[in-house]
């Protein structure tokens, strides 16, 4: 018999994971599961966040990251021996280490020493580790792949033909920081805008959160440089955002566990322009056209080139399908309840 599902945040401000945390709790709602989530009291982002939507929400912590941590253990001696904790990152995973009945969800694959070393402790015993790519699981023994997923904001669009002469717009959305590759993007206007002047538009969106200071202030001197056909908005309400572009290029250079900004332009219609770091490439899928060597904006440009050449109707389209098979949340509702019969919860 499962009792109730308890979904752990790993942090209080909303990233990557707290925002699968909430499209995970909703799933888990729909599918008919009794789910509770355990978020930080401080910040609260994350624990406002899933109570406005309805969920029963404790708020736990004490100072820092330690704090919390030392909290959950608190919290977990008081459940049921029934009840499933579904540790929804590192932290909570190594918090709940040894406890018997745990799913251990990791989102970012540990690359620093002390990260592998706490990754180690936290795995063993779980009825499962789960990661949101092929590429993340071939570097996590024993993990399972439980794709992250995101729904339609809007209705793909059915965009006007653009004429010959019209410019291109190419939108980035997300965090502002140079592992993101805003400065290959930023090189690749400055080359288009010497071999194709006025053939493409840039629109930048997104914030400097997350970041250092000083990494912030270097992208902030960056972008102010950059020429009139950059336009930087800071942040942006996604759909409106993608529908304001003709193509989303997602030039990162760290190793992506997943893509969510790709799934998210994908679900929205919007073609996508993709380096090959991590698991973005995995995302938009193999036979995909416009995936280019992470930081070269030369390639980068050529890429921007040939999508100006051609009608990105079929592109649209064919990204359209992969998301419904693979990334919405109708295939994660799926993906979650088989999961769940394979484990006998």
């Amino acid at each position: 018999m499962t009792g109730r599902i308890w979904i752990l945040a790993n942090q209080g401000e909303v990233g990557g994971g707290e925002v699968m945390l909430h499209h995970l709790a909703t799933a888990l709602r729909e599918i008919g599961r009794d789910v509770g989530v355990v978020a930080p009291a401080h910040p609260a982002e994350t624990a406002d966040r899933l109570a406005a939507d309805g969920f029963d929400v404790v708020r736990v912590g004490g100072p820092g990251r330690l704090g919390y941590l030392r909290a959950l253990r608190a919290w977990d001696r008081g459940r049921g021996k029934d009840d499933v904790a579904w540790c929804n990152g590192l932290l909570p995973a190594a918090a709940l280490a040894g406890r018997p009945r745990r799913i251990v969800h990791l989102h970012q694959v540990p690359e620093k020493p002390l990260l592998r070393v706490f990754s180690a402790l936290a795995r063993p015993g779980a009825l499962a580790v789960l990661v949101p790519s092929r590429f993340a699981a071939n570097r996590i023994r024993g993990a399972r792949v439980l794709h992250n997923w995101v729904p339609a904001r809007t209705a793909p669009q059915t965009r006007p033909a653009r004429g010959a002469d019209d410019p291109v717009t190419v939108g980035f959305l997300g965090r502002l920081s140079e592992d993101k590759g805003i400065v290959t993007l930023l090189e690749a206007a400055a080359l288009l805008r010497r071999t194709d002047p006025g053939a493409f538009v840039f629109r930048i969106a997104g914030e400097s959160r997350f970041v250092a200071e000083d990494e912030a202030e270097r992208l902030a001197t960056a972008l102010k440089a950059a020429g009139e056909d950059v336009q930087v908005l800071g942040w942006q309400d996604t759909a409106e955002f993608l529908a304001s572009v003709d193509v989303l290029a997602v030039p990162s250079h760290v190793a992506e566990s997943f893509g969510l900004v790709a799934a998210e332009a994908m679900a929205a219609g919007v073609p996508v322009v993709a380096s090959d770091a991590g698991a973005v490439p995995e995302v938009v899928g193999s036979d995909h056209p416009f995936v280019f060597p992470q930081r070269d904006a030369a390639a980068l440009a050529d890429c921007l080139r040939a999508v100006r050449a051609i009608d990105l109707g079929e592109v649209a389209h064919s990204q359209r399908r992969r998301w419904e098979s693979l990334f919405s949340p109708e295939a994660g509702r799926a993906a979650v309840a088989e999961l769940l019969d394979d484990l006998s919860l």
